[in-house]
């Protein structure tokens, strides 16, 4: 069993059923044995990008990740102090806070993104 938090792309990926979502990454994802996380950060993102770029996600993401069977992920206190201390390798705050998430929850993180294995966590290539 395996603990994997989706990065924000990986998961619209999934939703769109996209294929540039390698196979092994859609294994992980379709694999019952292993915990899935989508963090809150992540579906503020999306939110925000449905809402300024006219990205098109049917329905209301919350429910698009309990109905894959995801577990939310929130952000608590912890995570805010951890992606604040982190290194400025990344800029991005979306991603940072998934770094922090990883690292404090022990989680691999599946990412199509170069610059996050740069921080020391356990992540998987979303296109393999």
């Amino acid at each position: 069993m395996k603990r994997i938090l989706l990065d924000s792309c990986v998961w619209l990926w999934w939703l769109d059923d996209n294929p540039i979502l390698g196979k092994n990454a859609k294994a992980l994802i379709s694999d019952e044995r292993n915990m899935i996380f989508v963090s809150a950060a992540t579906v503020w993102e999306v939110a925000i990008k449905r809402q300024k770029s006219g990205l098109h996600i049917e329905g209301d993401l919350q429910d698009l990740v309990a109905a894959d069977g995801f577990i939310p992920l929130a952000i608590d206190l912890f995570h805010a102090q951890q992606a604040a201390a982190l290194p400025p390798i990344h800029q991005d705050p979306f991603d940072r806070m998934l770094i922090a998430q990883a690292q404090a929850e022990g989680l691999e993180l599946i990412t199509a993104d170069t610059i996050i294995p740069k921080y020391g966590i356990r992540t998987v290539l979303a296109r393999v």
